[in-house]
Parts: C-alpha cells; sequence; structure tokens
C-alpha cells in the first residue's frame, strides 16, 4: 500500500511469514530534484518498486528539489524520526556534509547515491553507490578522438555548475581528451543546467560565434539533443558529431537514425536498485566497498541492439 503527500512517500508492504524471517527496516532517502528530468522520476518509481518487491522494507522518499538547505532539514528530519539508514542525492556535494556528520554521529548509516560527496565527507558515510561519473566522461572522450579521428575543434554543454556529476563529468572528458587526442581542441564550455531548451540556446550561440565546429559533448543525452536541434535548425548538424553521456531515449533515437554518434548507457533503475541493496547490504553487517559503481558502457551504432531503449 503506498501513501503519498506532497513532501514524502512513504511505502510498507506488510508480509508475515517475511516479518519472521527477517527484520524490518526504516529507510528514508532524500533525492536532489526529481522535477528536473526523467531520469530521476524514473529513479523514484524504481526505488519505491524495489522497495515493495523486498516486502520488509519501510521507506520514506523525499525530494529536495534542487535546494540545499531543503536537503538539509529533510536529512535532520530523517535522523529526528530514527530511520535505520539514509539515502542521499546529494543537491551540493560539499554544502550536505554537515547534515551528514549528523547522521553518522547519531549512528544511523548514510549511502550516498548518484553523486558523490566532497572528500571531506567520505568519513561520515557508509557507502556510495552509483556510476563513477568520471570514467562516463572519458569514456565520452574516448568516443570523440575516435570519431574525429583525433583532430578538429570541439565545444563543451555541461550540466549544473557546482554540481559533482556535472564537474566530474567535464574532468574525466577534459582530461581525457588532452591524453588521448591532444589534436582536438576543446575552444569552449557553457553550462545547460541538464535542460534540452538551454542547451538549443547555448548551441545556438556556439553556432553563431564558431564558424568551425566538429564536435559536441554534452553533459547528458537531454542537452545533446538540444544541441542537436539547433544545428539541425542551422543546417550545420551534418559536419557536427554530437556525443552525450546518460543515454536517454532521445539520445537513443538519435544515434538509430544516425544522427547523434554515442552516449554511455545508464539506468536510473540499475541506479536505484543498487542504491537500495547497497543501504540494506550495510544494515545487514555485510562488508561494502567505500565505492560502489555499477557498469555504464558506451553505446554507439554499432552496438545499440545489445541495448533496450531508455524508458527516460
Amino acid at each position: 500500500m503506498f501513501y503519498k503527500t506532497a513532501l514524502a512517500t512513504s511505502v510498507m508492504i506488510l508480509s508475515a511469514g517475511l516479518a519472521q524471517a527477517e527484520e524490518s527496516y526504516r529507510i528514508g532517502i532524500t533525492q536532489n530534484n526529481v522535477g528536473v528530468d526523467s531520469y530521476q522520476t524514473t529513479y523514484e518509481s524504481a526505488f519505491e518498486k524495489a522497495a515493495a518487491e523486498h516486502g520488509n522494507v519501510d521507506v520514506v522518499v523525499l525530494d529536495a528539489g534542487g535546494d540545499v538547505a531543503r536537503q538539509i532539514g529533510q536529512v535532520r528530519n530523517l535522523i529526528q524520526q530514527r530511520v535505520d539508514a539514509i539515502i542521499i542525492w546529494p543537491t551540493n556535494g560539499q554544502a550536505v556534509i554537515p547534515a551528514i556528520r549528523q547522521a553518522h554521529k547519531a549512528g544511523i548509516p548514510v549511502v550516498v547515491t548518484n553523486s558523490k560527496i566532497a572528500e571531506a565527507g567520505l568519513d561520515y558515510i557508509a557507502a556510495f553507490s552509483g556510476p563513477d561519473n568520471v570514467q562516463q566522461g572519458a569514456s565520452s572522450a574516448e568516443m570523440m578522438c575516435e570519431a574525429l579521428d583525433g583532430e578538429g575543434q570541439i565545444v563543451q554543454i555541461a550540466g549544473q555548475p557546482g554540481y559533482t556529476t556535472a564537474m566530474e563529468r567535464s574532468k574525466g572528458f577534459e582530461d581525457k581528451l588532452a591524453e588521448a587526442c591532444p589534436g582536438v581542441e576543446l575552444v569552449e564550455t557553457q553550462p545547460a543546467d541538464w535542460n534540452r531548451e538551454k542547451a538549443q540556446r547555448v548551441m545556438e550561440n556556439f553556432l553563431t560565434k564558431y564558424d568551425d565546429i566538429d564536435g559536441v559533448y554534452a553533459g547528458d543525452d537531454n542537452m545533446g539533443v538540444g544541441a542537436l536541434n539547433a544545428a539541425k535548425s542551422a543546417g550545420r548538424a551534418d559536419e557536427i558529431v554530437f556525443i552525450g553521456a546518460t543515454n536517454f531515449a532521445v539520445g537513443y533515437e538519435a544515434i538509430e537514425r544516425g544522427e547523434y554518434y554515442g552516449s554511455i548507457y545508464q539506468s536510473p533503475v540499475d541506479d536505484a536498485e543498487a542504491a537500495l541493496q547497497t543501504a540494506l547490504d550495510v544494515l545487514a553487517g555485510e562488508e561494502v566497498p567505500k565505492m560502489n559503481f555499477f557498469e555504464t558502457p558506451k553505446i554507439t551504432a554499432d552496438n545499440l541492439a545489445e541495448f533496450d531503449k531508455p524508458v527516460f
């Protein structure tokens, strides 16, 4: 049975047999910003479904709406509720550390999901579960080198400034690009906050500013397709290679049409299930690695058929 309010979703499945065989847990999760994109919406649904399937898990699902202060308040509220564990998708990897430290002092294990916190907070968490965003950026750089044969001029459309995922993907991409193909020049980077329409406007400005753009790297496919749309409107899409990360349905379809070179396959369902399982493993007293990365392979036209079209 599901109980929904504007701020939280509490899922509680009662099973007499499981209640006798397994200990019941109450786990709170505070997400970054469910309304920002369909990835987080799908993650939330998958998390609730996974909790229900376990049968002995009661979860409280909160959304910070991108507001750091709200998320800190949500963590403190979960501490007051004495939940067994807290999962946090941080709005800001540095600012949330005091709240995580407070949970640690209260004896409540914290699992960070999807986007890492700053290094200073690692002593206060039980584990991280999610993608390796630095490696994702590096993999995208490898595809860019391959697509441009090591030569060209490119631009980058980054995610939300100050957000760990955005910074890590950019770092991974830039470092690998410089190492693997120094003949490819990154001439400018601008943020688009994970928003397709804003990415389209950023790309329009790039197209006005630069006569020669050989490639575009976008921090996710939502922004990448925004850039593609701008280039198509300007009649320049055929001369540009588009590469993204976090393969959205629109990116998958663009690869299928031959308009988009490649991306990184990342499942919000895997993301959610991994976070919940990591928390349950911690609560069960199992030895859990501090960093738990799930696989995020490259996806191009060559291997597209091996992957299901994303539902987000």
